[in-house]
């Protein structure tokens, strides 16, 4: 196997920085003890919980939070429900239509976020249905419902239906057999598809700025309209938490399924 030379680590190493770099200092900054954006450990000024303790003190970034929360738990399970059986059908069944339905599915990753949203909002103004948080989930389900529907297609796949022939040839029932041989071989699939679902929910910002309400406004929406308001360290704050947030999702996401075949579609 040919290892890397001096020359792609060096690459390598600046692009890494140049990612994680924004991020860092964004946290650095949530643990300033001034009134304004300012690295903590200069002027005399020591690290301080000052803006943490903000975010908790503000009654609507608190409910933005349990919102968006809620939106990404019911959105991501509901994407889950669908995808599990058009995923079964598209990788197992050769049909009419089969591609053409494979690409409605797959559809919200290649139409911007922005054209989804005024889309939506001009649907939902149409029916009437506008500030209803179920017509909300339905928006953010449409939205992720893909990255469930290729980690089911991947896992269904790379399953072996040996051990599925075996046990019909054995007088096992479809349902005993979904149940209790192609389930536990999906799972890791959709455990990770669910994750990546509610992390793409629980950040959506893009589609969410036209068809949330005041009730129903979410985190992203919430720290947009207090950013177009005035810039202070707790929106540094607020990005800290969500960069915990969605790392310590990834990092389950990866211990679950493992990212290199998320994202790559690596064999681990």
């Amino acid at each position: 196997m040919r290892r890397n030379g001096p020359i792609a680590l060096l690459f390598h190493t600046l692009v890494v920085i140049f990612v994680l770099a924004p991020l860092v200092l964004v946290c650095l900054v949530a643990f300033t003890a001034q009134d304004t954006l300012s690295l903590p450990f200069t002027a005399g000024y020591g690290a301080s919980l000052r803006w943490f303790k903000a975010v908790f003190d503000h009654p609507d970034f608190l409910q933005s939070f349990y919102n968006s929360l809620q939106l990404a738990l019911m959105s991501a399970t509901l994407s889950v429900c669908i995808a599990l059986p058009a995923g079964l059908a598209l990788g197992r069944y050769r049909f009419r239509g089969r591609d053409a339905l494979n690409g409605l599915f797959l559809s919200p990753l290649i139409i911007p976020s922005l054209v989804l949203g005024v889309a939506f909002m001009r649907m939902f103004s149409v029916m009437d249905i506008t500030g209803s948080f179920f017509w909300l989930v339905v928006a953010h389900t449409v939205v992720i419902t893909p990255y469930v529907l290729r980690m089911v297609l991947s896992a269904v796949i790379g399953i072996d239906r040996s051990s599925e022939q075996a046990a019909q040839s054995l007088g096992a029932g479809p349902w005993t057999v979904f149940r209790r041989i192609t389930l536990p071989a999906i799972l890791p699939g959709l455990s990770g598809g669910w994750m990546l679902a509610f992390i793409n929910s629980f950040d959506e910002l893009t589609m969410s700025i036209f068809v949330t309400t005041p009730a129903t406004v979410t985190l992203p929406v919430r720290m947009y309209m207090y950013a177009t308001e005035s810039i202070d360290p707790m929106m540094a704050s607020v990005s800290a938490l969500m960069i915990l947030i969605t790392g310590g999702a990834m990092l389950i996401l990866d211990r679950l399924y493992g990212l290199d075949k998320i994202l790559i579609g690596e064999r681990v």
